[in-house]
């Protein structure tokens, strides 16, 4: 027996009849042999782990723009966070740790640089398109973006062939958002609610992490004191980031007791308003601070600067991406090239490029 069906057999013996087998995976795009050693999501989590997009998340900003890195959080610490946070969850209650893990790795691979102030610039430039052509984008989400570069921009326009499941848990892993689908028609069901509960888990553990470390980061760089910090939610889910972290955790895993019934990842009523309440005054009042709005206007002029270029440039983004001239339409589908190319870069080589075309 290979070493990956014995691996197979403990997933069955040892895993929730609730849980998403790796031998019940509804596939691959591309069928391919299976590996001896490896399940599928095992296959799927290396891919992710040894991909370009991955190791570029190194350099790209979570939230505060005004750090060198060494002290706060980037888009990788961001997403070793989650999969941590969603692997202790996933093993509690008996799901598929590799399986979680691998959405947990893929699910902010189509970060852009500047963080979610960069998300924000993108949406708008993808949505204007080119103004002498016309033609533009419903808009830009990471959340697309990501399943965007594990289909078809890694690898040079190969794509990682990823499993279903995991595809389908990087594109839904963003709470409470209505979808524009453009790169995800196949993707069936309500648009937030990932068709298994490892997908679900990486929801909450993506939502635990960066509201504990946005919280962590701003009181490290001097922008809130913890005393600022609404006093009910503090009062329930403790007066420190790992105990907020730990109470939150363990609220899902309590809940767990309900799962066979409810089929469906949560916590409690209590703990959720709570945290709910965090995550608002995060947008409220961190998020909207002038230290950090106020380098919105920075993102925005590189941004909108290299837009603008590599658009009346697009010769430029073909020898960066050349494999992208195989691609039928190219002619109609150059503000789509544009914003994959510049959602690729990390901040340093956006400010980089900026430079050299100013």
């Amino acid at each position: 027996m290979l070493i990956r069906q014995l691996l197979e057999k403990e997933e069955k013996e040892h895993l929730s009849p609730d849980a998403q087998l790796s031998t019940n995976t509804r596939g691959r795009v591309k069928p391919e042999e299976e590996c001896p050693v490896r399940t599928a999501y095992q296959k799927d989590k290396d891919r992710i782990l040894h991909s370009l997009s991955f190791r570029l998340l190194k350099y790209k900003t979570n939230v505060f723009l005004s750090t060198t890195g060494e002290k706060f959080r980037t888009r990788l610490t961001h997403t070793l966070e989650v999969s941590q946070i969603a692997r202790t969850i996933a093993r509690a209650l008996r799901l598929n740790e590799d399986l979680t893990e691998a959405i947990a790795f893929g699910h902010d691979l189509g970060h852009t640089p500047f963080g979610h102030i960069g998300e924000k610039i993108l949406d708008r430039l993808a949505k204007r398109g080119d103004r002498l052509k016309g033609n533009c984008l419903k808009g830009f989400h990471h959340a697309e973006q990501s399943l965007r570069v594990v289909d078809l921009l890694e690898k040079n326009g190969q794509g990682l062939n990823l499993t279903y499941e995991v595809r389908d848990g990087i594109l839904k892993h963003a709470r409470r958002r209505k979808m524009n689908y453009e790169t995800s028609k196949e993707f069936y069901g309500e648009p937030n609610q990932p068709i298994t509960l490892e997908g679900e888990i990486v929801q909450f553990a993506d939502w635990i992490a960066y509201i504990n470390h946005d919280i962590d980061d701003a009181i490290n760089m001097g922008l809130l004191k913890g005393e600022q910090l609404p006093r009910e939610p503090i009062k329930i889910l403790g007066n420190s980031h790992g105990k907020r972290i730990d109470t939150m955790v363990k609220s899902i895993i309590e809940q767990g007791s309900q799962l066979e019934k409810n089929k469906k990842i949560q916590m409690s009523p209590e703990v959720m308003k709570a945290t709910t309440t965090l995550r608002d005054f995060l947008f409220q009042e961190v998020y909207t601070l002038p230290s950090i709005a106020g380098e919105e206007k920075r993102a925005n002029e590189i941004l909108s600067k290299l837009y603008d270029y590599y658009l009346n440039n697009f010769d430029l983004v073909l020898k960066e991406m050349p494999w992208i001239r195989k691609r039928a339409n190219l002619e109609n589908r150059q503000v789509r090239f544009v914003i994959d190319f510049l959602a690729s870069l990390t901040d340093a080589k956006a400010q980089e490029l900026y430079i050299q075309v100013k």
